[in-house]
């Protein structure tokens, strides 16, 4: 006969595993993994993700169920949660974004496709027979969420730095004048880090007396610290927004990726519904949500605040700029749009884009001077470029 162990004791039991106990091959396996990631981390220059921070401070909160189930303004009958850092950070993110007071809502996501998917979810259900306009600069991930959606859309051109074409985007929109257009604009596209005009756009519907509009800012690169640019891009609430998503992940920095989407409120309240058996509104994407990372992102602005994230800008920019100096001047025709930490240049080998993980399309690649890239770190790029005898040979004979 078969012994049942009571619930209470295999509880006990389970926690009381020593899981450092693992087979030594095991246990090799995790240390090479460790070394790997740890030296991969280090070289990489084609991806927004900064590599100084540190959240060992919150390696005991592994040990629990944190679990940001529902919406994060609503309690729940489950209470292993961390919404209240994470209304912190939405109240932190909604000043940034200038949100409009008492009208916003949001959530900390899984990331800048979530986000994007909420806010094309939220204009679809204000507007059911609207048309999506995005340029073909624009993220990967919007063509899926719009045939997640099944919404109309339709591409507009880009121009040469990736901002999107509004001499196009204004034909295009007289066709179908006739026609809610919900607007999906780029703050930081991903290979050059261009900026939509959310003004000029807004400018553009008035112009042809489009007043069901629905307008989406994918600031997923940029939103974390567009508002301390100089000249400050036009991309937020305060500007013509009605919905925003950032990532979390990248100039902020996280381990986990994650990010952040504010809405007006009153648009929100038009999809919320009340779940029973969680005891609070289904009003996010996903159901149950990450606490952990509400956490991470509560550490990173309070610990660098206003004046951390100003300097942070700062010092990516003047990385930038020497990068873009350094290229220069061995003949790499290697340039950024105004105040980007996206560095453009000719794609290098195959051998350095795999070295330095590199962001490679159409011939060009980019290098993203995120927080934590040195300068050191750009001399050896640029060591390596020299030493790359195809990559030399075709920079002269251009």
């Amino acid at each position: 006969m078969v012994a049942v162990i009571p619930w209470h004791m295999l509880l006990r039991t389970v926690t009381e595993i020593n899981f450092v106990e693992l087979k030594l091959a095991d246990r090799h396996r995790l240390e090479c993994f460790l070394a790997d990631t740890r030296e991969k981390t280090s070289s990489f220059l084609g991806y927004p993700s900064p590599k100084d921070f540190d959240f060992s401070l919150f390696k005991e909160f592994l040990n629990y169920p944190i679990n940001n189930i529902g919406d994060p303004f609503k309690d729940s009958a489950y209470t292993v949660t961390s919404h209240s850092f994470e209304r912190d950070v939405l109240s932190d993110v909604a000043g940034m974004l200038r949100a409009p007071e008492q009208d916003w809502w949001g959530y900390v996501t899984n990331g800048g496709t979530e986000g994007n998917l909420y806010g094309l979810y939220l204009a679809r259900e204000l507007y059911p027979d609207g048309i999506v306009y995005f340029s073909q600069a624009s993220h990967y991930s919007v063509a899926k969420n719009v045939h997640f959606l099944n919404m109309r859309h339709i591409m507009i051109r880009a121009r040469n730095n990736g901002e999107i074409d509004y001499d196009d985007l204004i034909e295009t929109l007289k066709i179908h004048r006739d026609v809610p257009a919900i607007i999906f604009a780029n703050i930081g596209t991903t290979m050059t880090e261009a900026k939509d005009d959310i003004r000029k756009i807004i400018e553009i519907t008035d112009n042809l007396a489009i007043c069901n509009r629905y307008i989406h800012s994918d600031a997923a690169l940029c939103g974390a610290y567009a508002s301390f640019l100089d000249p400050r891009p036009a991309f937020d609430f305060e500007d013509g927004a009605d919905s925003i998503s950032i990532s979390g992940h990248k100039f902020l920095g996280s381990p986990i990726p994650c990010g952040v989407v504010l809405a007006r409120k009153t648009v929100v309240d038009r999809i919320a519904r009340s779940i029973t058996y969680i005891g609070t509104l289904d009003t996010t994407i996903t159901g149950s949500r990450n606490g952990l990372t509400p956490l991470l992102l509560w550490y990173s602005i309070r610990i660098l605040g206003e004046a951390g994230m100003r300097k942070r800008i700062n010092g990516a920019l003047e990385i930038a700029a020497y990068a873009t100096h350094r290229l220069n001047a061995i003949d790499v025709a290697a340039w950024r749009n105004q105040n980007a930490i996206t560095v453009v240049l000719p794609a290098p080998s195959l051998d350095l884009q795999q070295k330095y993980q590199l962001a490679s399309a159409d011939g060009q690649s980019h290098i993203v001077t995120m927080p934590g890239v040195t300068r050191q770190d750009i001399d050896c790029f640029v060591a390596d470029l020299i030493q790359d005898v195809s990559y030399s040979s075709s920079i002269h004979e251009g």
